[in-house]
């Protein structure tokens, strides 16, 4: 298990990725090249990736991502220290919070 801030990320068997992920498009990388896990909606700072490999992400902000780093990779941001992650796959869960009537994605 890693965490990044407000990320976090739970390696996932190969087997145990849904097929309806698998079928999803890679989400598009950023203008760096980056897969952006999460950006910092006030500060324009961004969880990201450089690597080979793929974020599956469904429409809904509350559902978690997958991410399949075929040769593993590292993640940056610019407040944290990097993580090196081994190649395989990942579930990626955004810190969520409580407000009155709804629940929503932890704003960085």
């Amino acid at each position: 298990m890693y965490r990044q801030g407000d990320v976090l990320i739970l390696p996932v068997a190969e087997d145990a990725v849904p097929p309806s992920v698998r079928g999803l498009p890679p989400a598009p990388r950023d203008g760096r090249g980056r897969m952006v896990l999460a950006l910092g909606e006030a500060t324009g700072h961004a969880h990201a990736l450089s690597a080979p490999g793929a974020l599956l992400r469904v429409p809904d902000p509350l559902t978690p991502d997958h991410l399949h780093l075929p040769s593993g990779g590292r993640l940056v941001h610019e407040e944290h220290a990097a993580i090196t992650l081994p190649k395989g796959w990942y579930r990626v869960i955004r810190q969520r919070e409580y407000v009155p009537g709804a629940v929503r994605v932890v704003a960085d």
